[in-house]
């Protein structure tokens, strides 16, 4: 009976340990992780920022070829004069309304 309880305890103190290890693993495994996404992260974002930036770009080589003439972009030319006649005419209303 003795025997057995001794056994019985020495099995639960291998079964800590082994879990106590596992546990260990996992933490630093997940410390890994952790550090990689933030990395990812980071890239991600900077990835992003570079997109804007070459849509941006892209939008203006469009604009610039509607303005030499390049008829495949005459509606973009178009679209962006009335867009910003648009915000033309908002200021001036916003400047009639303040009373200036």
């Amino acid at each position: 009976m003795l025997q057995d309880l001794e056994n019985n305890f020495s099995e639960l103190e291998k079964k800590i340990s082994n879990l106590q290890k596992n546990y260990r693993n996992l933490a630093e495994k997940l410390s890994e992780l952790s550090t990689e996404h933030e990395d990812l992260k980071k890239k991600y974002d900077e990835e992003r920022r570079k997109n804007q930036v070459l849509a941006e770009e892209q939008k203006n080589i469009k604009l610039y070829s509607a303005i030499s003439g390049n008829p495949e972009h005459n509606r973009l030319m178009k679209n962006h004069i009335n867009r910003l006649v648009k915000e033309i005419d908002f200021c001036i209303a916003q400047l009639q309304n303040s009373g200036l």
